[in-house]
This record gives structure tokens, C-alpha cells and sequence, in this order.
């Protein structure tokens, strides 16, 4: 018998790194804070299952069936990503700021909701009326004082305990700083309130733990998390939510509805507040996300997003014309954001030539935390000794993807700029 030897197999391709984010060649992304690119994962979960889509929780099919197991099994991953507890809720939502909107619609009658002046919108609007929104602080330190005696005036002779809420953010959408939240749910617990962190700008760049740092509620973006699918989550304490009425009357959200009128009962549970047909690809693209982050070395990515912020902020300090816009101190801890202004420039005009003429995409205004950002410009005006800085900023944000070479781009860009 005559064996033919043949030649050995070339080694099988390296499989994609499923944090790696699509992009455009020739095109600079320095604008994730808004709306981060898509991670391989997220793109390779929805390819995946795109041919089984069905309807979720409504059918007896094979593909009906896959389908309503992807989406528990997404919400599973979400949760256990965000470290939810045994009780806790994860509610599918279109954003963060339609996650906070369900927790202002779920609160008990009589809440006082106590914000910063530094939140963004989002984490601003939805509240009602009465809340308490404190100034913006000067240091981490003096948010927590700040809280502590806001909270110590609303218990004083408040026999009933109301119920309060502390609605803060993670991390600045304006600054990037980093916010002390785990300090800040310990001065809320003891003064019996609860907490929500909008956690939009810090989950992107830090893993969040809700039952590590003790907070009641967290919500978060789907398209700021490299999962651009339409999906959000709230996910906290079962009880609220469950006492409320649905965020959405509708199919899904109810386990009976009787002939006559009004008579519903409503589920319990995240369905309660999920009603219609859900955002299966959205939930699935966000779990996907959640599982490659939970399987990288989130040390490393740390050390390369601050690497590149120091770049960054050496960079534009060297520029005689720029002006960084902070709310604490120069060495707060943030993530990778970055605002500043051009002394004598239109940040509109500037961000357009970085984009028409360098292909470098940023962001400029005041990025949805007005009073924020105009108090921070004033400050910087104050700071710098110039009043020729103009009324809106510019804002870098790096993230999965951002390389070294990115950031020189743009400061010798910025350096160029006629």
C-alpha cells in the first residue's frame, strides 16, 4: 500500500479577540463617551443569532424557544457582570437615562431624591419635585460631607423615616472624574436612605460591583458598554419596582387581564416593566460584552486607558492656549475622559477641522450636563486668567481601541489647528 504523506495543516487562525472594536480605516474615534464602537463580541453575538430570531416569551418553535433562552440567559450574565444579588432585579431598558426614568416612575410616594449639580442630565430631569440637588463639590471628600449633612436635615424630626434616594454618578461625563461612591453608600445607609449610581461613563471603563459597594440601584448604557444595540439596564431592589405600576402597560407585562375594564393584574418581576416584544439582540450583545470584559485582564486595560491619559493631558497642558476643565483636584482619579477649551477658539469650529481635516472625531458643547459644564468653564476662566475662552468645550474619550498613535495624532493636530 502506497501512503501519500501529506503536507501538515497550517495552524488554525488565532481566534478574533472579542474585545477588539470595529472601525473605519483613516478615522480617529476619540469620541466613546458618547456612543462607544462595537466590540467584536457583541457583533459575533447578534451575527450568531440573528438567523434564530424570533419572538421571546410568546412562542412554542425551535426558534422561539432559542430565543427566550438568549435573552434569560442575557439577563443572567448582566447580572452577575454587575455583581446583583439573589433578589435584586435586572430590567431590560433602552438606555440609562430610560433606566433612571423607570426608577423616578417606581419610587414611593413621598421620596426625596438628593442629587449633585454635576450630574448629567439624565441623572438631573427625571426626579420630582422637591428633590434636593446639592452644589457641585470641590473633592470626593467634600461630596461625602456635602450628603452627609443634606441627609442629617432631611431626618431631622422626621419621625416617619420618608423614604430618600441618593441618585449619583460613577464617573463625570463632562471631567472623567471618578466619583466616591462606594463612601457615598455608607453615608446613605446610615441615614436609612438608598442608592442609585448612574454607572453610564464608569462601567465602560472599571468593573462595578452593586453588591460590593453596597448600592440599591445601578443603570447603565448598552451603547457605551461597545454593545450599540439599543439596550440599557436598571437592575436593584425587587421591592420598589414591584410596588409600582409598569413602566409600560402592555403585552408581557401582565398575568391576566380580565373582560372588564382595568381589570389587570400586572407581573411580578423584571417582566412587570418590560412590556412589548423586548430587545433580544440588545440584551444579547450587552451579555456578550459583559462575559469578554469579565475574561480580560481588566489590570492591563487600566494601565493602557491611564497611559493614554497622561499622553493626553501632558499633551494638552503643553499647548499655551488650552485650558482642562476639572472638578477636583488635577490628580482625582477618572477614566478616560478628557474636556478642555481652546483660549480664542470656536470648540464647534475646532472639533469640525479635527474632523474634516485630520479625520479625528470628538466632541464638543456642554454634553448633556449644562450646568456642570458652565459652571467648570467659569472656573476654568477664573483659573487661567483668560476671558477669551468660549462658551462650550471640547471632549476627548478613549477606550477599547484608542492606541498611543491616536492621541499624538490629535495633539499635533490641536498643535496645527490656523
Amino acid at each position: 500500500m502506497t501512503v501519500t504523506l501529506l503536507p501538515p495543516a497550517p495552524p488554525a487562525p488565532a481566534a478574533a479577540d472579542p474585545l477588539a472594536v470595529l472601525g473605519v480605516p483613516g478615522q480617529i474615534n476619540l469620541d466613546h463617551a458618547a456612543s462607544a464602537p462595537c466590540a467584536r463580541a457583541a457583533a459575533d453575538a447578534v451575527a450568531e443569532l440573528l438567523p434564530w430570531y424570533a419572538s421571546v416569551h410568546r412562542g412554542a418553535g425551535a426558534l422561539s424557544r432559542r430565543c427566550t433562552l438568549a435573552y434569560e440567559r442575557a439577563r443572567q450574565a448582566v447580572g452577575d457582570a454587575f455583581g446583583a444579588r439573589a433578589d435584586d432585579h435586572v430590567i431590560f431598558t433602552r438606555n440609562t437615562t430610560d433606566a433612571l426614568n423607570l426608577l423616578a416612575r417606581a419610587l414611593p410616594t413621598g421620596t426625596t431624591v438628593v442629587t449633585f449639580a454635576g450630574e448629567h442630565h439624565a441623572n438631573l430631569l427625571p426626579w420630582p419635585r422637591g428633590s434636593v440637588r446639592l452644589p457641585v463639590p470641590e473633592s470626593p471628600a467634600g461630596a461625602v460631607r456635602a450628603l452627609d449633612a443634606a441627609l442629617t436635615e432631611l431626618r431631622r424630626g422626621a419621625g416617619s423615616a420618608p423614604p430618600v434616594l441618593v441618585a449619583v454618578t460613577g464617573a463625570s461625563n463632562v471631567t472623567g472624574e471618578r466619583w466616591p461612591v462606594a463612601e457615598l453608600a455608607r453615608t446613605a445607609r446610615r441615614h436609612a436612605a438608598r442608592i442609585v449610581v448612574d454607572a453610564a461613563q464608569l462601567a465602560p471603563h472599571a468593573p462595578v460591583d452593586v453588591a460590593a459597594l453596597d448600592v440599591d440601584y445601578l443603570a447603565v448604557s448598552g451603547h457605551k458598554l461597545y454593545a450599540p444595540f439599543g439596550a440599557g439596564v436598571l437592575l436593584g431592589r425587587a421591592d420598589w419596582l414591584d410596588a409600582a405600576p409598569p413602566y409600560l402597560a402592555g403585552g408581557g407585562a401582565t398575568s391576566h387581564v380580565g373582560s372588564a375594564t382595568h381589570e389587570v393584574r400586572w407581573a411580578t418581576g423584571p417582566a412587570r416593566h418590560e412590556g412589548g416584544t423586548p430587545n433580544l439582540l440588545g440584551a444579547v450583545a450587552l451579555a456578550a460584552v459583559c462575559d469578554a470584559l469579565a475574561g480580560a485582564d481588566r489590570a492591563a486595560l487600566h494601565a493602557h486607558e491611564q497611559l493614554l491619559l497622561a499622553r493626553l493631558r501632558d499633551g494638552l497642558a503643553a499647548l499655551p492656549d488650552a485650558v482642562e476643565l476639572r472638578t477636583f483636584g488635577p490628580d482625582a482619579p477618572r477614566v478616560g475622559i478628557v474636556s478642555f477649551v481652546l483660549a480664542g477658539r470656536d470648540s464647534a469650529e475646532v472639533a469640525a477641522e479635527l474632523a474634516g481635516e485630520h479625520g479625528i472625531g470628538l466632541r464638543d458643547g456642554l454634553f448633556c450636563a449644562h450646568p456642570l459644564a458652565r459652571r467648570l468653564l467659569a472656573e476654568a476662566a477664573a483659573r487661567s486668567g483668560r476671558d477669551d475662552l468660549p462658551p462650550t468645550a471640547l471632549r476627548v474619550s478613549v477606550g477599547l481601541g484608542s492606541t498611543l498613535a491616536h492621541v499624538d495624532r490629535l495633539l499635533a493636530a490641536l498643535a496645527a489647528l490656523r
